[in-house]
């Protein structure tokens, strides 16, 4: 339902464009790491990630399950919430292993978070947290590196500017372009994985932003 809402919605506040390696397309059983730069990004990833005929389990923020009616959609499509900084937070990477033994694909946010500047402007990954490393580990599956740019061009600052950014994006027809590089594997220990991996969404996201001037 949620992939479905966002390729309904996205057009209408701009234009997503979408490029991919060769045999990026994830399979079965696959971790899509995305970078995170704007509250508007997850339907972006989303639209693109439905265009290309996957439906991924998400690990989102856990204040999304309190909010009415959402909480209990991403319940029933099988998303995991992340108890950021409690003693529960580890119960989202068994949950992560749980659907991709499955065969779904699993998209999480490498970062963690939102980036906390206001402007409106492209930049690389922030620092990583350990959880993609993790889960990467622990299951073996093939990380593909999903870079998107665009997003802050629809939502970011203070609430006000996003509420405008939001509201004024049907005229002013923003560009938004995701990008999947080839799939990789954790390699080493954690912070040998989180390195490399890091390096790979950085990539995907350079390709993506590249790609958005060119337009």
């Amino acid at each position: 339902m949620l992939s479905r809402l966002a390729t309904t919605l996205v057009p209408l506040f701009g234009a997503l464009t979408i490029s991919s390696e060769t045999g990026a397309e994830p399979a079965p059983g696959s971790i899509i790491a995305a970078n995170h730069t704007s509250l508007a990004d997850p339907a972006i990833v989303l639209a693109a990630l439905h265009r290309l005929g996957a439906r991924p389990v998400v690990l989102a923020t856990a204040g999304l399950w309190r909010i009415p009616g959402l909480g209990r959609a991403l319940t029933r499509e099988g998303h995991i919430p992340v108890h950021r900084g409690t003693e529960h937070a580890a119960q989202a990477l068994d949950g992560a292993t749980a659907a991709l033994a499955d065969g779904r694909c699993v998209l999480i946010y490498g970062e963690g978070g939102l980036p906390r500047r206001r402007d409106s402007g492209e930049a690389a990954p922030g620092t990583f947290r350990s959880g993609l490393a993790r889960l990467a580990i622990a299951t073996g599956a093939p990380v593909v590196p999903l870079g998107q740019a665009g997003a802050r061009r629809l939502s970011s600052g203070s609430a006000t500017k996003q509420l405008a950014g939001v509201l004024t994006a049907p005229l002013r027809r923003p560009g938004y372009h995701v990008h999947l590089g080839a799939p990789v594997r954790a390699v080493g220990g954690i912070p040998e994985s989180g390195a490399v991996l890091r390096e790979a969404v950085t990539g995907a996201w350079q390709e993506a932003a590249d790609r958005l001037l060119r337009q």
